[in-house]
Protein backbone atom coordinates (compact mmCIF):
# COMPACT_ATOMS: atom_id res chain seq x y z
CA UNK A 1 0.00 0.00 0.00
CA UNK A 2 2.96 2.08 -0.85
CA UNK A 3 0.70 4.76 -2.70
CA UNK A 4 -1.88 4.67 0.02
CA UNK A 5 0.41 5.76 2.95
CA UNK A 6 1.71 8.65 1.27
CA UNK A 7 -1.29 9.78 -0.46
CA UNK A 8 -3.79 9.67 2.41
CA UNK A 9 -1.46 8.50 5.97
CA UNK A 10 -5.12 8.46 8.13
CA UNK A 11 -6.50 6.00 5.72
CA UNK A 12 -3.71 4.00 5.41
CA UNK A 13 -2.96 3.89 9.32
CA UNK A 14 -7.01 2.83 9.74
CA UNK A 15 -6.29 0.04 7.56
CA UNK A 16 -3.08 -0.79 8.98
CA UNK A 17 -5.02 -1.17 12.04
CA UNK A 18 -7.60 -3.55 11.12
CA UNK A 19 -4.97 -5.87 9.31
CA UNK A 20 -3.52 -5.68 13.14
CA UNK A 21 -7.17 -6.53 14.86
CA UNK A 22 -8.12 -9.11 12.10
CA UNK A 23 -4.73 -11.33 12.82
CA UNK A 24 -4.68 -10.97 16.61
CA UNK A 25 -8.18 -11.14 17.92
CA UNK A 26 -10.43 -14.05 17.81
CA UNK A 27 -13.39 -13.43 15.02
CA UNK A 28 -16.63 -14.72 16.96
CA UNK A 29 -19.17 -12.64 15.03
CA UNK A 30 -21.33 -15.56 12.98
CA UNK A 31 -21.86 -13.26 10.01
CA UNK A 32 -18.13 -12.71 9.83
CA UNK A 33 -15.41 -14.59 7.60
CA UNK A 34 -11.97 -14.26 6.15
CA UNK A 35 -11.52 -13.95 2.34
CA UNK A 36 -8.52 -15.54 0.75
CA UNK A 37 -5.98 -13.37 -1.23
CA UNK A 38 -7.06 -14.41 -4.32
CA UNK A 39 -10.65 -12.78 -3.93
CA UNK A 40 -9.00 -9.41 -2.55
CA UNK A 41 -6.72 -9.02 -5.49
CA UNK A 42 -10.45 -9.09 -7.21
CA UNK A 43 -11.89 -6.32 -5.24
CA UNK A 44 -8.62 -4.37 -5.20
CA UNK A 45 -8.59 -3.88 -9.65
CA UNK A 46 -9.86 -1.32 -12.59
CA UNK A 47 -13.21 -3.42 -12.88
CA UNK A 48 -13.91 -0.63 -10.10
CA UNK A 49 -13.92 2.23 -12.25
CA UNK A 50 -16.12 0.76 -14.97
CA UNK A 51 -20.08 2.10 -15.03
CA UNK A 52 -22.38 -1.08 -16.46
CA UNK A 53 -25.84 -0.68 -15.44
CA UNK A 54 -28.27 -3.39 -17.04
CA UNK A 55 -26.77 -6.95 -17.35
CA UNK A 56 -24.67 -8.37 -19.37
CA UNK A 57 -25.18 -8.02 -23.17
CA UNK A 58 -28.09 -5.35 -22.26
CA UNK A 59 -25.72 -2.38 -20.88
CA UNK A 60 -26.67 1.04 -21.46
CA UNK A 61 -23.43 1.86 -21.92
CA UNK A 62 -20.26 1.16 -23.88
CA UNK A 63 -17.06 -0.48 -23.24
CA UNK A 64 -18.35 -3.46 -20.86
CA UNK A 65 -17.26 -6.97 -22.65
CA UNK A 66 -14.68 -7.71 -20.24
CA UNK A 67 -16.90 -6.68 -17.38
CA UNK A 68 -19.78 -8.80 -19.45
CA UNK A 69 -17.24 -11.94 -18.61
CA UNK A 70 -16.94 -11.10 -15.03
CA UNK A 71 -21.02 -10.94 -14.43
CA UNK A 72 -21.62 -13.65 -16.84
CA UNK A 73 -18.87 -16.30 -14.92
CA UNK A 74 -20.19 -15.10 -11.44
CA UNK A 75 -23.95 -15.65 -12.18
CA UNK A 76 -23.24 -19.30 -14.35
CA UNK A 77 -21.06 -20.26 -10.87
CA UNK A 78 -23.80 -19.39 -8.00
CA UNK A 79 -26.16 -21.43 -10.57
CA UNK A 80 -23.97 -24.33 -10.33
CA UNK A 81 -22.91 -23.41 -6.97
CA UNK A 82 -26.56 -23.67 -5.83
CA UNK A 83 -28.85 -26.08 -8.59
CA UNK A 84 -30.42 -23.03 -9.56
CA UNK A 85 -31.90 -21.82 -12.71
CA UNK A 86 -31.49 -17.99 -12.57
CA UNK A 87 -28.97 -15.56 -10.52
CA UNK A 88 -28.67 -11.69 -10.39
CA UNK A 89 -25.41 -11.35 -8.87
CA UNK A 90 -25.61 -7.45 -8.77
CA UNK A 91 -27.39 -6.56 -5.45
CA UNK A 92 -24.73 -4.78 -3.35
CA UNK A 93 -26.45 -6.48 -0.06
CA UNK A 94 -28.55 -9.09 1.53
CA UNK A 95 -30.74 -6.35 2.53
CA UNK A 96 -31.07 -5.34 -1.37
CA UNK A 97 -31.57 -8.41 -2.14
CA UNK A 98 -34.28 -8.47 0.18
CA UNK A 99 -35.97 -5.57 -1.06
CA UNK A 100 -36.21 -6.90 -4.81
CA UNK A 101 -37.27 -9.98 -3.16
CA UNK A 102 -40.50 -8.69 -1.75
CA UNK A 103 -41.45 -6.29 -4.89
CA UNK A 104 -41.23 -9.52 -7.15
CA UNK A 105 -43.41 -11.02 -4.98
CA UNK A 106 -46.07 -8.74 -3.47
CA UNK A 107 -46.90 -5.41 -3.33
CA UNK A 108 -46.77 -2.59 -1.55
CA UNK A 109 -48.64 -2.63 1.91
CA UNK A 110 -49.41 -6.44 1.74
CA UNK A 111 -49.11 -8.57 4.99
CA UNK A 112 -45.91 -10.35 5.73
CA UNK A 113 -45.11 -12.95 8.01
CA UNK A 114 -41.49 -13.46 9.24
CA UNK A 115 -39.57 -14.22 12.21
CA UNK A 116 -39.42 -12.01 15.11
CA UNK A 117 -36.53 -10.40 15.42
CA UNK A 118 -36.31 -11.02 19.10
CA UNK A 119 -36.15 -14.66 18.07
CA UNK A 120 -33.53 -14.82 15.65
CA UNK A 121 -35.04 -13.05 13.26
CA UNK A 122 -33.31 -10.56 11.01
CA UNK A 123 -33.94 -6.50 10.33
CA UNK A 124 -35.44 -7.12 7.30
CA UNK A 125 -37.83 -9.81 8.34
CA UNK A 126 -40.46 -6.79 9.49
CA UNK A 127 -38.60 -5.12 11.89
CA UNK A 128 -40.40 -1.26 12.42
CA UNK A 129 -36.96 0.43 11.68
CA UNK A 130 -36.28 -1.50 8.41
CA UNK A 131 -37.74 -0.89 5.17
CA UNK A 132 -39.74 -4.45 5.47
CA UNK A 133 -41.44 -2.80 8.66
CA UNK A 134 -42.32 -0.08 7.07
CA UNK A 135 -43.65 -1.02 3.46
CA UNK A 136 -46.09 -3.88 4.68
CA UNK A 137 -48.21 -5.31 7.44
CA UNK A 138 -45.46 -7.18 8.75
CA UNK A 139 -46.83 -10.26 11.29
CA UNK A 140 -44.63 -12.66 13.02
CA UNK A 141 -43.85 -16.18 14.41
CA UNK A 142 -41.16 -16.88 16.45
CA UNK A 143 -39.54 -20.24 18.88
CA UNK A 144 -40.33 -22.01 21.81
CA UNK A 145 -39.15 -22.34 25.32
CA UNK A 146 -36.66 -25.20 24.01
CA UNK A 147 -35.43 -22.37 21.47
CA UNK A 148 -36.98 -24.54 18.25
CA UNK A 149 -39.30 -23.04 15.33
CA UNK A 150 -42.85 -24.79 16.31
CA UNK A 151 -44.25 -25.33 12.90
CA UNK A 152 -47.97 -25.98 14.02
CA UNK A 153 -47.62 -22.25 16.21
CA UNK A 154 -46.50 -21.30 12.31
CA UNK A 155 -49.16 -22.71 10.56
CA UNK A 156 -51.60 -21.19 13.06
CA UNK A 157 -50.47 -17.85 12.33
CA UNK A 158 -50.99 -17.86 9.05
CA UNK A 159 -54.33 -19.50 8.89
CA UNK A 160 -55.28 -16.23 10.91
CA UNK A 161 -53.35 -13.62 9.51
CA UNK A 162 -53.12 -14.62 5.63
CA UNK A 163 -49.99 -13.65 4.61
CA UNK A 164 -49.06 -12.79 1.28
CA UNK A 165 -45.53 -13.83 1.40
CA UNK A 166 -43.81 -15.86 4.01
CA UNK A 167 -40.36 -15.52 4.87
CA UNK A 168 -37.68 -17.97 6.50
CA UNK A 169 -34.38 -17.62 7.59
CA UNK A 170 -32.52 -16.19 10.39
CA UNK A 171 -29.63 -14.13 11.70
CA UNK A 172 -29.99 -15.94 15.27
CA UNK A 173 -31.54 -18.97 14.63
CA UNK A 174 -29.36 -22.48 15.15
CA UNK A 175 -31.09 -24.71 13.95
CA UNK A 176 -31.70 -26.42 10.34
CA UNK A 177 -35.27 -24.93 8.80
CA UNK A 178 -38.00 -27.16 7.47
CA UNK A 179 -38.20 -25.02 4.16
CA UNK A 180 -40.42 -28.32 3.01
CA UNK A 181 -43.03 -27.51 5.79
CA UNK A 182 -42.69 -24.06 5.35
CA UNK A 183 -44.09 -24.41 1.73
CA UNK A 184 -46.86 -26.51 3.02
CA UNK A 185 -47.83 -23.97 5.15
CA UNK A 186 -47.88 -21.29 2.26
CA UNK A 187 -49.52 -23.45 -0.28
CA UNK A 188 -52.64 -23.82 2.12
CA UNK A 189 -52.81 -19.82 2.65
CA UNK A 190 -51.95 -18.87 -0.41
CA UNK A 191 -48.85 -17.58 -0.08
CA UNK A 192 -45.67 -16.85 -1.59
CA UNK A 193 -42.09 -18.41 0.08
CA UNK A 194 -39.25 -16.33 0.73
CA UNK A 195 -36.13 -18.10 2.25
CA UNK A 196 -33.35 -15.42 3.39
CA UNK A 197 -30.08 -17.81 3.00
CA UNK A 198 -27.60 -15.08 4.44
CA UNK A 199 -26.55 -17.21 7.30
CA UNK A 200 -26.26 -20.84 6.15
CA UNK A 201 -25.33 -20.23 2.48
CA UNK A 202 -21.84 -21.73 2.96
CA UNK A 203 -22.90 -24.91 4.24
CA UNK A 204 -26.26 -25.43 1.42
CA UNK A 205 -23.94 -24.73 -0.86
CA UNK A 206 -21.48 -27.74 0.32
CA UNK A 207 -24.80 -29.81 0.65
CA UNK A 208 -24.47 -30.17 4.75
CA UNK A 209 -27.99 -28.16 4.66
CA UNK A 210 -31.06 -29.00 3.09
CA UNK A 211 -31.50 -26.35 0.21
CA UNK A 212 -34.76 -23.90 0.04
CA UNK A 213 -34.29 -24.04 -3.84
CA UNK A 214 -36.99 -26.23 -4.19
CA UNK A 215 -39.22 -25.31 -2.18
CA UNK A 216 -39.43 -21.17 -2.47
CA UNK A 217 -40.58 -18.98 -5.18
CA UNK A 218 -37.42 -16.54 -4.46
CA UNK A 219 -33.73 -17.22 -2.73
CA UNK A 220 -31.92 -14.35 -1.25
CA UNK A 221 -28.34 -14.51 0.49
CA UNK A 222 -25.00 -12.38 1.08
CA UNK A 223 -22.21 -13.88 -0.39
CA UNK A 224 -19.73 -13.35 2.54
CA UNK A 225 -20.72 -15.25 5.74
CA UNK A 226 -20.25 -18.79 5.31
CA UNK A 227 -20.09 -18.07 1.59
CA UNK A 228 -16.41 -16.81 2.33
CA UNK A 229 -16.68 -14.35 -0.74
CA UNK A 230 -16.54 -10.46 -0.41
CA UNK A 231 -19.42 -7.93 1.01
CA UNK A 232 -22.67 -8.48 -0.99
CA UNK A 233 -26.14 -9.88 -1.95
CA UNK A 234 -27.59 -12.25 -4.39
CA UNK A 235 -31.12 -13.53 -5.61
CA UNK A 236 -31.68 -17.48 -6.90
CA UNK A 237 -34.77 -19.13 -8.50
CA UNK A 238 -35.03 -22.39 -8.38
CA UNK A 239 -36.15 -24.29 -11.43
CA UNK A 240 -39.97 -25.19 -10.66
CA UNK A 241 -40.58 -21.01 -9.68
CA UNK A 242 -38.54 -20.06 -12.82
CA UNK A 243 -41.20 -22.65 -14.62
CA UNK A 244 -43.70 -20.95 -12.78
CA UNK A 245 -45.23 -17.55 -14.27
CA UNK A 246 -44.95 -14.86 -11.94
CA UNK A 247 -47.26 -11.52 -12.61
CA UNK A 248 -49.57 -10.27 -15.37
CA UNK A 249 -47.80 -7.33 -17.59
CA UNK A 250 -50.95 -4.46 -18.29
CA UNK A 251 -50.60 -6.09 -21.93
CA UNK A 252 -51.13 -9.64 -20.88
CA UNK A 253 -47.73 -10.44 -20.79
CA UNK A 254 -46.75 -13.38 -18.32
CA UNK A 255 -43.50 -12.19 -16.48
CA UNK A 256 -41.16 -14.82 -15.10
CA UNK A 257 -39.95 -14.35 -12.21
CA UNK A 258 -36.51 -13.77 -13.06
CA UNK A 259 -37.50 -11.04 -15.17
CA UNK A 260 -39.18 -9.30 -12.44
CA UNK A 261 -36.17 -9.85 -9.99
CA UNK A 262 -33.99 -8.50 -12.42
CA UNK A 263 -35.98 -5.69 -13.01
CA UNK A 264 -36.71 -4.83 -9.62
CA UNK A 265 -32.87 -5.12 -8.70
CA UNK A 266 -32.21 -2.40 -11.90
CA UNK A 267 -33.79 -0.17 -12.48
CA UNK A 268 -35.98 -0.52 -9.64
CA UNK A 269 -33.25 -0.12 -6.32
CA UNK A 270 -30.14 0.31 -7.99
CA UNK A 271 -28.00 2.04 -10.84
CA UNK A 272 -24.95 1.00 -11.86
CA UNK A 273 -23.31 -2.49 -10.37
CA UNK A 274 -20.62 -3.24 -8.49
CA UNK A 275 -18.20 -4.83 -11.63
CA UNK A 276 -15.36 -4.90 -9.04
CA UNK A 277 -17.31 -7.04 -6.98
CA UNK A 278 -19.03 -8.83 -8.93
CA UNK A 279 -15.45 -10.44 -9.94
CA UNK A 280 -14.79 -10.87 -6.79
CA UNK A 281 -17.99 -12.84 -6.28
CA UNK A 282 -17.04 -15.01 -8.96
CA UNK A 283 -13.85 -16.09 -7.45
CA UNK A 284 -15.09 -16.88 -4.02
CA UNK A 285 -17.92 -18.88 -5.88
CA UNK A 286 -15.17 -20.82 -8.21
CA UNK A 287 -13.34 -21.43 -4.77
CA UNK A 288 -16.85 -22.77 -3.31
CA UNK A 289 -17.24 -25.14 -5.71
CA UNK A 290 -13.86 -27.13 -5.20
CA UNK A 291 -13.51 -30.16 -3.26
CA UNK A 292 -11.57 -28.19 -0.16
CA UNK A 293 -14.80 -26.35 0.46
CA UNK A 294 -17.21 -28.89 1.44
CA UNK A 295 -14.16 -30.23 3.83
CA UNK A 296 -13.77 -26.89 5.19
CA UNK A 297 -17.75 -26.72 5.75
CA UNK A 298 -17.84 -29.79 7.60
CA UNK A 299 -14.95 -28.42 10.15
CA UNK A 300 -17.16 -25.20 10.36
CA UNK A 301 -20.18 -27.22 11.74
CA UNK A 302 -17.73 -29.31 13.86
CA UNK A 303 -16.15 -26.36 15.39
CA UNK A 304 -19.79 -24.89 16.61
CA UNK A 305 -21.32 -28.01 17.95
CA UNK A 306 -17.82 -28.40 19.63
CA UNK A 307 -17.88 -24.88 21.33
CA UNK A 308 -21.21 -25.24 21.78
CA UNK A 309 -20.66 -28.48 24.05
CA UNK A 310 -17.79 -26.59 26.01
CA UNK A 311 -19.33 -23.80 27.20
CA UNK A 312 -22.49 -25.80 27.98
CA UNK A 313 -20.20 -27.73 30.01
CA UNK A 314 -19.18 -24.82 31.96
CA UNK A 315 -22.61 -24.06 32.73
CA UNK A 316 -23.80 -22.10 29.80
CA UNK A 317 -27.25 -21.70 28.63
CA UNK A 318 -26.73 -22.29 24.45
CA UNK A 319 -30.25 -21.58 23.26
CA UNK A 320 -31.96 -25.10 21.95
CA UNK A 321 -28.96 -26.72 23.72
CA UNK A 322 -26.72 -26.70 20.75
CA UNK A 323 -26.56 -25.66 16.91
CA UNK A 324 -26.58 -27.75 13.40
CA UNK A 325 -25.08 -24.78 11.81
CA UNK A 326 -22.34 -22.66 12.28
CA UNK A 327 -23.39 -20.53 15.33
CA UNK A 328 -25.04 -20.28 18.58
CA UNK A 329 -27.06 -18.18 20.52
CA UNK A 330 -25.81 -18.21 24.19
CA UNK A 331 -28.31 -16.62 27.08
CA UNK A 332 -26.14 -15.05 29.60
CA UNK A 333 -29.20 -14.40 32.10
CA UNK A 334 -28.33 -17.65 33.91
CA UNK A 335 -24.87 -15.73 34.54
CA UNK A 336 -26.40 -12.27 35.63
CA UNK A 337 -25.09 -10.85 32.72
CA UNK A 338 -26.49 -8.54 29.77
CA UNK A 339 -25.04 -9.08 26.10
CA UNK A 340 -23.64 -5.75 26.23
CA UNK A 341 -21.28 -5.87 29.45
CA UNK A 342 -19.96 -9.21 27.98
CA UNK A 343 -19.38 -8.37 24.90
CA UNK A 344 -17.08 -5.10 25.75
CA UNK A 345 -15.42 -7.28 28.49
CA UNK A 346 -14.35 -10.21 25.68
CA UNK A 347 -13.68 -7.26 23.45
CA UNK A 348 -10.83 -6.45 26.01
CA UNK A 349 -9.62 -9.48 26.15
CA UNK A 350 -9.16 -9.93 22.47
CA UNK A 351 -12.34 -11.90 21.81
CA UNK A 352 -14.55 -9.91 19.19
CA UNK A 353 -18.35 -11.27 19.52
CA UNK A 354 -22.15 -9.59 19.40
CA UNK A 355 -24.78 -8.63 21.92
CA UNK A 356 -27.67 -10.16 20.87
CA UNK A 357 -31.05 -10.66 21.86
CA UNK A 358 -32.48 -14.02 22.85
CA UNK A 359 -35.97 -15.86 22.96
CA UNK A 360 -38.29 -13.73 25.34
CA UNK A 361 -35.78 -11.01 26.42
CA UNK A 362 -36.46 -8.55 29.05
CA UNK A 363 -33.71 -6.24 28.05
CA UNK A 364 -33.52 -4.22 25.26
CA UNK A 365 -31.82 -4.46 21.62
CA UNK A 366 -29.24 -2.35 23.04
CA UNK A 367 -28.25 -4.10 26.01
CA UNK A 368 -29.47 -7.51 24.78
CA UNK A 369 -29.66 -10.44 27.39
CA UNK A 370 -27.71 -12.73 25.16
CA UNK A 371 -24.33 -12.77 23.03
CA UNK A 372 -24.16 -14.54 19.55
CA UNK A 373 -20.80 -16.89 18.66
CA UNK A 374 -20.18 -18.55 15.12
CA UNK A 375 -16.93 -20.32 13.62
CA UNK A 376 -16.45 -19.65 10.01
CA UNK A 377 -13.56 -17.18 10.38
CA UNK A 378 -11.65 -19.08 13.26
CA UNK A 379 -12.41 -22.55 10.57
CA UNK A 380 -11.21 -20.36 8.13
CA UNK A 381 -7.75 -19.99 10.10
CA UNK A 382 -7.46 -23.24 10.27
CA UNK A 383 -8.92 -23.98 13.96
CA UNK A 384 -10.43 -26.77 14.82
CA UNK A 385 -12.28 -28.53 17.76
CA UNK A 386 -9.31 -28.25 20.52
CA UNK A 387 -8.91 -24.72 19.82
CA UNK A 388 -12.81 -24.65 20.61
CA UNK A 389 -12.01 -26.07 24.17
CA UNK A 390 -9.37 -23.51 24.50
CA UNK A 391 -11.50 -20.63 23.40
CA UNK A 392 -14.25 -22.01 25.39
CA UNK A 393 -11.82 -21.88 28.50
CA UNK A 394 -10.82 -18.45 27.60
CA UNK A 395 -14.98 -16.98 27.10
CA UNK A 396 -15.34 -18.36 30.45
CA UNK A 397 -12.86 -16.82 32.41
CA UNK A 398 -13.65 -13.67 31.27
CA UNK A 399 -17.30 -13.70 31.29
CA UNK A 400 -16.72 -15.37 35.13
CA UNK A 401 -14.54 -12.05 35.38
CA UNK A 402 -16.03 -9.45 33.79
CA UNK A 403 -15.17 -6.34 35.29
CA UNK A 404 -11.73 -7.61 35.96
CA UNK A 405 -8.92 -5.83 34.04
CA UNK A 406 -6.19 -8.31 35.10
CA UNK A 407 -8.42 -11.32 33.68
CA UNK A 408 -8.65 -9.45 30.57
CA UNK A 409 -5.16 -8.64 29.82
CA UNK A 410 -4.13 -12.11 30.78
CA UNK A 411 -6.44 -13.56 28.64
CA UNK A 412 -5.58 -11.26 25.50
CA UNK A 413 -1.77 -12.43 25.63
CA UNK A 414 -3.51 -16.12 25.27
CA UNK A 415 -5.61 -15.02 22.67
CA UNK A 416 -2.85 -13.25 20.57
CA UNK A 417 -0.54 -16.22 20.87
CA UNK A 418 -3.02 -18.69 19.94
CA UNK A 419 -3.67 -16.22 16.83
CA UNK A 420 -0.15 -16.15 15.81
CA UNK A 421 -0.29 -20.35 15.73
CA UNK A 422 -2.96 -19.96 13.04
CA UNK A 423 -1.95 -16.51 10.78
CA UNK A 424 -4.11 -15.17 8.83
CA UNK A 425 -2.52 -13.62 5.67
CA UNK A 426 1.04 -15.11 5.44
Amino acid sequence: MSHLEKSDPDIYNAIKNEIERQNFKLELIASENFVSVAVLEAMGQVMTNKYAEGYPAKRYYGGCEFVDVAEELARERAKTLFKAEHANVQPHSGSQANMAAYFSLIHFGDKVMGMDLSHGGHLTHGSPVNFSGRFFDMVFYGVTKAGYIDMTQVEDIARREKPKLIITGASAYAREIDFAAFRQIADKVGAKLLADIAHPAGLIAAGLVKSPLPFCHLVTTTTHKTLRGPRGGMVLIGADSENDMGIKTPKGRLKKYSELVDSNVFPGFQGGPLMHVIAAKAVSFNEALQPDFIVYQKQVIRNAQALADSLMKRGYHVVSGGTDTHLMLVDLRTHDLTGKVAEQALENAGITVNKNMVPFDDQSPFVTSGIRLGTPALTTRGMKEGEMEIIATLIDNVLRNSSSETTQKKVYGQVKELCARFPLYE
